[in-house]
């Protein structure tokens, strides 16, 4: 596989940021996930952290180089998340259970394969356009789909933020596949936040991008969306990936795993508490008790293999 990618989360007008992304890697198969948490007292970035940490792990076992099903790898590692927050909520006995939204893809054989609950987006664009996208689960994304709303009255409407599935939610979350997506040598895959995504449209990302240095284009656009949202605007956080890159970037900014073993897997993703964007007022003492707390959440629906 031969690929240039870029990963980036900022706090935008809040006081902490409960986004959470990462991305994986082996020799055969790329994974990337985003999540945005909600609740309070960091509960929401716990959400978020067990839903990128859990799919992470998944992957790191799993892809050795390749996995077996990727659609089964997606359901699994999204609904063993969604009851690592319930066993989280229970464990703590919150009253407010901590909840998050989840978009994950994985590139394997040039193919990609997507899934999501909630209203955090992956776009695929082609040629400076966007050919596909994740719909929201949200009433909002309803009313449009009835025709009964514009995407421009959408932007402004005070349900905008209101959505139905989320993983931790007392109801079981909607979890929804893509098809099976051939990549072509170009393509870009883009997953947010609607920090992002509600203040710079996909189809401005899409042409922003064609092109371009993702590495130094995506900054630009985060900046952008940063801007416009203001004092007020929300978290906002990317991972974005151009497959198999026809024209030449900086060497620096390629990935290709031609070099890996198959049984190597490389890890970028937000630490818990560790983040220089991620402002928290918990006391290192309170940061690995929540670490540690995190991982027992984790692995009693996806325990760690031997010798893992």
């Amino acid at each position: 596989m031969r690929f240039t990618i870029y990963q980036d989360s900022r706090r935008g007008g809040r006081a902490n940021n409960e986004d959470r992304t990462t991305y994986c890697y082996s020799h055969d198969a790329l994974l990337m996930v985003i999540a945005d948490g909600m609740g309070g007292h960091h509960h929401g970035e716990i959400a978020a952290q067990i839903a990128v940490q859990t799919l992470a792990d998944s992957f790191q076992h799993e892809a050795r180089p390749a996995l077996s099903d990727p659609f089964r790898f997606l359901q699994q590692g999204m609904t063993n998340a969604h009851y690592a927050i319930l066993d989280y909520t229970e464990h703590h006995r919150l009253r407010d259970t901590p909840r998050t939204t989840c978009v994950a893809c994985v590139v394997q054989d040039n193919v990609a394969y997507w899934a999501h609950s909630g209203d955090s987006r992956l776009f695929l664009m082609r040629g400076g356009k966007v050919i596909s996208r994740t719909r929201d689960h949200s009433r909002i994304q309803f009313l449009i789909d009835e025709g009964l709303l514009s995407e421009a009255q959408a932007a402004w409407h005070p349900d905008r933020n209101k959505i139905y599935s989320c993983l931790g939610s007392p109801n079981s979350p909607e979890i929804e596949f893509s098809r099976k997506t051939p990549l072509n040598q170009g393509d870009i895959l883009l997953l947010c936040t609607d920090g992002l995504w509600g203040e710079v449209s996909g189809e401005h990302m899409a042409i922003a991008l064609k092109g371009a240095n993702l590495v130094q284009a995506m900054p630009l656009l985060l900046e952008q969306a940063e801007a416009k949202g203001g004092a007020q605007g929300d978290n906002l956080s990317v991972v974005v990936v151009r497959w198999e890159d026809a024209f030449v970037e900086a060497a620096s900014s390629i990935i290709s795993t031609q070099t890996m073993s198959r049984d190597e897997v490389e890890t970028r993703i937000d630490q818990f508490g560790r983040e220089p964007t991620h402002r928290s007022d918990l006391t290192e003492d309170e940061i690995e008790k929540a670490i540690a707390e995190i991982r027992a959440a984790i692995d009693k629906f996806n325990p760690r293999r031997p010798g893992q």
